[in-house]
């Protein structure tokens, strides 16, 4: 009896060459059709799930605005979308290898973005659910040239750990030694002139006077 498709992530790295950031998620493909898959229409919910690792009291203070206080976590600590991609899988039989590539923010407003800047180290426990459909290669006409068409299951998934050193490399790609935040446009407005009133040279100027001039 044919089983359906089975899905592994191998590993992730940078994308050096996309013009956005983008990680790379290497995932192997195996699927028992005997005449082999001619293509495959894949769809990927990526998920980080936080309670699959420890903190230290360090990252617990940065990720309080995201689940509150430690002593609450046992409720708060819950799972977070990442990303959501497709991609096609080319033919192949018995298994193959393909890169899945997702576009990444460093948006802190997005909790994503947020609990991975939270993160000294160690790796990010993430879930891959799978969807999609497959095409395959039958016998049912000479030479073998027929087409069946089945979808991949809805329990098809994969975990993996992505090393938060992946993520910061994929970072310092865009951002060297930065970060990024959104304001809101009064905000930035005034800020602005802040900066202007002040003769301050860069924004990091003018954060750095303001957070020395608030009260302790």
């Amino acid at each position: 009896m044919v089983t359906g498709p089975a899905f592994a992530c191998v590993s992730a790295r940078a994308d050096a060459s996309a013009s956005a950031p983008t990680l790379l998620f290497r995932l192997r493909v195996a699927d028992p059709t005997p005449e082999g898959v001619h293509m495959m229409a894949l769809r990927c919910q990526l998920r980080i799930e936080p309670r699959r690792r420890g903190y230290s009291d360090g990252e617990a203070v940065l990720l309080s605005d995201l689940f509150g206080e430690r002593s609450r976590w046992g409720e708060t600590l819950r799972p977070m979308q990442f990303a959501q991609v497709s991609t096609i899988v080319p033919g192949f039989s018995g298994s193959t290898e393909v890169d899945l590539p997702v576009p990444c923010s460093y948006d802190l407003e997005v909790a994503a973005g947020k609990y991975l800047a939270s993160l000294d180290d160690g790796e990010v426990p993430m879930l891959l659910l799978f969807s999609g459909t497959v095409f395959v290669r039958t016998g049912t006409v000479p030479a073998g040239e027929g087409m069946a068409v089945r979808l991949v299951p809805w329990q098809c998934e994969a975990q993996f750990a992505l090393p938060v050193a992946t993520w910061r490399e994929l970072m310092d790609m865009w951002f060297p030694g930065a970060g990024w935040l959104r304001l809101r446009r009064d905000t930035l407005r005034a800020l602005q002139v802040f900066k202007s009133t002040h003769g301050l040279a860069t924004w990091d100027e003018t954060v750095d006077r303001l957070l020395k001039e608030a009260p302790g």
